[in-house]
């Protein structure tokens, strides 16, 4: 079994004295898929370059503090892939992907943290152009390889998605165009939200993010923003999915789906 695991860390050096490493070591993923790393290549250099013996390759946004993504893997990767080619988003650090290829198969582990549109409408119209940018980018991807994309989509597809859903439907994450795209990209484009998949029904389960605003994460009124969206070869492999509340390494909880392949 091959265990993936995908967090949004809030802060890499945050989640680090929070617990996480000694999680890591617990739990022993495969791999594991960050967001939020919130540094840059100097602040990771000697300190965070590897966590549980697992080696981290990273997407640095060019603002300090800000975004960036990053995959840790047990296994040398035959390819690493940095940015999807945006002029407007590459510099934000938002996609890392490592590619494990063979001569029977091509697989890719990809993270990716999408914009959040919260702020304001400036940042929705970005958010909006990214959408666009990145669907027929996996388009393309999906035609020549199979993979598996991980991250913080900032997106809640479904009513049972998140608690209060009648509120928030002019809100950034459950606005209608939003849920339109995910709905398109899991029907044309063909990818699969695994978590689904294995669980179509649950409900409060499910939430990965809280506010932390009031009492959400007490009252467990959340969001399910983080997910596995793969190829269906791969998506068929899913065998298991967790995700972990017991400890709170950041605002987001870290989402793992055991697969049954090698890598």
């Amino acid at each position: 079994m091959f265990k993936l695991t995908s967090l949004n860390l809030n802060g890499i050096r945050s989640a680090t004295t929070k617990g996480l490493e000694a999680w890591l070591a617990k739990t022993a993923p495969d791999c594991i898929c960050v967001q939020e790393v919130k540094a840059q290549a100097a602040d990771v250099q000697g300190k965070f370059e590897q966590l549980d013996g697992m080696t981290g390759y990273f997407h640095f946004a060019e603002k300090k503090g800000y975004s960036g993504v990053g995959v840790y893997t047990r296994q040398e990767p035959s390819a690493v892939i940095v940015g999807h080619n945006s002029p407007e988003f590459d510099s934000e650090g938002r996609y890392v992907e490592l590619r494990f290829d063979t001569l029977s198969a091509k697989r890719s582990i990809i993270s990716c943290y999408f914009p959040s549109g919260s702020s304001g409408e400036e940042r929705q119209q970005a958010k909006f152009r990214f959408l666009a940018e990145l669907y027929p980018h996996l388009q393309a991807l999906k035609a020549e390889r199979e993979f598996v994309l991980c991250g913080d989509v900032n997106i809640a597809h479904q009513e049972i998605d998140l608690k209060n859903f009648k509120g928030n439907k002019k809100n950034s994450g459950f606005l209608p165009e939003e849920r339109a795209w995910m709905t398109q990209l899991l029907s044309e484009a063909g990818l699969v939200d695994v978590y689904r998949q294995l669980q179509p029904t649950t409900t409060d389960a499910a939430y990965t993010w809280w506010s932390n605003r009031g009492q959400a994460y007490a009252k467990n009124v959340g969001w399910r923003l983080d997910y596995h969206l793969a190829t269906p070869a791969l998506a068929a492999l899913a065998r298991t999915e967790s995700i972990y509340k017991d400890e709170k390494f950041s605002d987001h909880a870290p989402i793992t789906i055991e697969y049954d392949w090698a890598v």
